[in-house]
């Protein structure tokens, strides 16, 4: 049997990204409440969130959303971590709230948020020991938000993923509003 990597890439991206939501999912979640949820898309499926990151941009006047749009559209594929609103009863004060019962619903719940960032620090570890390029971005999370491509999650960040002979996602230009 002879087998070519270039014909073997997409098979590849996508056993990766398994194993890269497979880390996130097994990283700590505060008082072991797992509120994850992980997602990957790839290939025509990303389309749509790229428009969603071009609708942003007009929106807001943020041009960097049209740089990640362009991201979005060249990467292999992208995994997708966000989490559901679930307020622990700390009454840590993290969120800017005295206690949780007064946090406003567009506050999110600090423990959440770590999670989310604990989860997105696995699966990039478990990227990079697989040597699988990679990029954050909230841009691309907030367009899957918008879309509902998590459901009702919040704080939804992406990890771009890309298998090539040099990683698409950095030394990026500024791109100008169209």
């Amino acid at each position: 049997m002879i087998l070519n990597e270039r014909d073997n890439r997409h098979a590849a991206i996508l056993q990766a990204a398994t194993a890269i939501m497979a880390a996130a999912r097994t990283a700590p979640k505060g008082k072991g409440v797992d509120v994850i949820e992980i997602t990957t898309v790839s290939g025509d499926d990303l389309l749509p969130i790229a428009a969603e990151m071009r609708n942003i941009s007009e929106k807001t006047g943020f041009k960097f959303f049209l740089r990640d749009a362009d991201n979005i559209e060249i990467a292999d594929a992208v995994v997708f971590i966000g989490t559901t609103d679930h307020p622990h009863g700390l009454n840590c004060g993290q969120c800017g709230f005295a206690e949780c019962g007064k946090r406003t619903a567009e506050v999110p719940c600090a423990i959440n948020s770590i999670d989310v960032g604990i989860a997105l620090g696995s699966a990039c570890s478990k990227a990079a020991d697989m040597r699988i390029d990679t990029r954050i971005m909230m841009s691309a999370g907030l367009a899957a938000q918008n879309l509902g491509l998590l459901g009702e999650c919040r704080q939804v960040i992406a990890l771009l993923l890309s298998v090539s002979s040099k990683n698409p996602f950095f030394d990026r230009k500024p791109k100008e509003q169209a």
